[in-house]
């Protein structure tokens, strides 16, 4: 008979349970081990690209002026987290419907739902993350229509900046050729007295398994992570998060 891996037990557990939960749990250390082994890599690779520019954005903040890309490093902390949040400039953005159809959208619907849905975690999360890099939120849109977003949001940590009139965006694969917007985060250096791109989530380009999700952001969005660990897991016909309930 094997013996348990730990001596902890629940209510009304019975040897058939624990047996197949032991089962799991033996995956669960392994899964450990790879997520481990995965972030040592990432943390190995060899510097990236230097930025090709110092790219101007606008604060969404009010009376935020510009900002420059090299001042996003604030003293001590050389790391800089870049999140591209699809929330379309104009009425006439496109994106695909249900039917893979594209159409124009009402102007206080064209935030992504599945953005902002990382971004009310991520928001939270942001004092704590300042105290070891620089996090922004980068939006190719009206910096007025942004704060007004997050307003009605209640965002109060998040750092937003506009992208509407430079290149990052394009650069940094947060739009298509045809310039539909698409999220991506990437990770950023300072080395030196250069600015280096580091990782990013290419999960969302890389080939993956039919009616599997590109998982790309996964790892810092909870609710996929909290209904993985249900019975009922992420659904057969996964419902996308909604900018309204109700």
């Amino acid at each position: 008979m094997t013996e348990p891996l730990h001596t902890v037990r629940f209510p009304g557990e019975n040897d058939e349970y624990r047996r197949a939960r032991d089962e799991l749990l033996e995956a669960e250390i392994d899964l450990r081990r790879r997520t481990e082994a995965v972030a040592a890599k990432r943390r190995a690779l060899p510097v990236g690209g230097a930025v090709p520019e110092d790219y101007c954005f606008e604060e969404v903040a009010e009376g935020g002026g510009a900002v420059r890309f090299s001042e996003l490093f604030q003293e001590g902390k050389d790391t800089l987290v870049v999140y591209s949040f699809m929330f379309p400039r104009w009425e006439a953005d496109t994106r695909p419907g249900p039917a893979g159809e594209t159409g124009k959208l009402p102007l206080a619907e064209t935030p992504c739902a599945s953005c902002t849905s990382i971004l009310d975690s991520l928001d939270g999360a942001a004092a704590h993350l300042d105290q070891r890099l620089n996090l922004v939120v980068v939006a190719k849109s009206d910096p007025q229509r942004i704060r007004t977003f997050s307003r009605e949001r209640g965002w109060r940590n998040l750092r937003l900046l506009s992208s509407q009139n430079n290149a990052y965006n394009h650069d940094y694969q947060a739009e298509n050729a045809e310039g539909a917007q698409i999220p991506i985060l990437n990770v950023f250096v300072r080395d030196g007295e250069e600015l280096r791109h580091a990782w990013a989530t290419e999960l969302m380009f890389a080939p993956r398994d039919e009616g599997e999700d590109p998982r790309h952001v996964d790892s810092i969005w909870p609710i996929w992570n909290v209904l993985d660990l249900t019975p009922q897991g992420r659904g057969t016909e996964r419902a996308f998060p909604q900018l309204r309930y109700g």
